[in-house]
């Protein structure tokens, strides 16, 4: 059959489920994956043919994207700024506004960093530590560990520590990590747990998270191709209580954030203030709101005092 041919057929299967354009992309990534064709391909050999072995995986991906199915499931792959990270159905699939989350983390870094040299040329004198060499992060519910993972790739000299309470995420995590070529401190616990410690007496200067923030009543406006298939553990809370994860983090980070030190995390955009709020009421300072790119309040960072 022919690739052209076979374009019009995602197209005529996968039109009245996805926009024109997100069917391209489809097309597109299954043959850079599957055939390691670029995607100008066809505009170069228009009429290139496909052996029956070559259509079948790209035959089956259409299948699984009929179903739904997320396109970095049916791959098991997904990218998160310039890197490759394996996803599987135990772990949720990384978003640009995570991508966000870590950037905000870097550019604070680097200004520390330059704030340091320049009171070294005053002869100042520093108590906090300013700069990757020193900073030791913690990232809690790490998924697919993307966010420890870029950490630990952009400050090298950071000690990069990241938690979850399940051992299929933290397998991800941990082949991740390997294939990025990073060293992250990978632990088993839940941050719920009654009591919750590390079991070792380390403070961090960073604590990071993307936890679980998506209320119950919120299930309707997710789309069927994340709340049927992402881990909903990793995705849902009660309506009742659904800063649970933020109050359980912002205890521990009495006790384990530095002086000085920072929390950054991802929010519901319907509880930035709520969540602000809680912060602010237990004395944590410079609590700053920031939106996506979609104009959504999305992250959040507070210091502790």
């Amino acid at each position: 059959m022919l690739l052209k041919e076979i374009k019009d057929i995602f197209h005529k299967e996968l039109g009245d489920i996805y926009p024109k354009e997100e069917v391209d992309s489809f097309f597109y990534a299954c043959i850079e994956h599957y055939l390691k064709l670029e995607r100008f391909i066809l505009a170069i050999q228009p009429n290139l043919v496909l052996t029956k072995e070559e259509e079948q995986p790209l035959f089956e991906a259409l299948s699984e994207l009929k179903l739904e199915t997320p396109l970095q499931y049916i791959l098991g792959t997904a990218h998160f700024m310039d890197m490759e990270l394996q996803v599987n159905e135990n772990v949720l699939i990384p978003r640009p506004e995570t991508e966000e989350l870590v950037q905000w983390i870097l550019e604070d870094s680097q200004v520390k960093k330059q704030f340091k040299l320049d009171a070294e040329r005053s002869r100042s004198v520093i108590s906090t530590p300013l700069n990757d060499r020193s900073l030791r992060i913690l990232d809690i519910g790490t998924g697919s560990g993307c966010i420890a993972i870029a950490l630990a790739k952009n400050l090298p000299s950071a000690q990069v520590y990241a938690l979850d309470v399940s051992e299929k995420a933290l397998e991800v995590a941990q082949k991740n990590a390997e294939s990025n070529k990073v060293d992250v401190i990978f632990l088993k616990h839940d941050i719920l747990a009654p009591e919750f410690e590390l079991g070792f007496g380390l403070d961090f200067d960073i604590i990071v998270s993307n936890p679980p923030y998506v209320r119950e009543l919120e299930k309707e406006k997710i789309k069927k191709n994340v709340k049927d298939f992402e881990p909903s553990t990793a995705l849902f809370v009660s309506d009742e209580d659904p800063l649970l994860f933020y109050k359980a983090i912002m205890d521990f980070s009495k006790k384990h954030l530095k002086e000085n030190g920072r929390l950054y995390f991802e929010i519901n955009q319907y509880l930035g203030k709520e969540t602000e709020a809680l912060f602010k009421a237990h004395n944590f300072s410079e609590i700053e709101l920031r939106k996506d790119i979609f104009g959504n309040d999305r992250m959040l960072k507070a210091i502790k005092k």
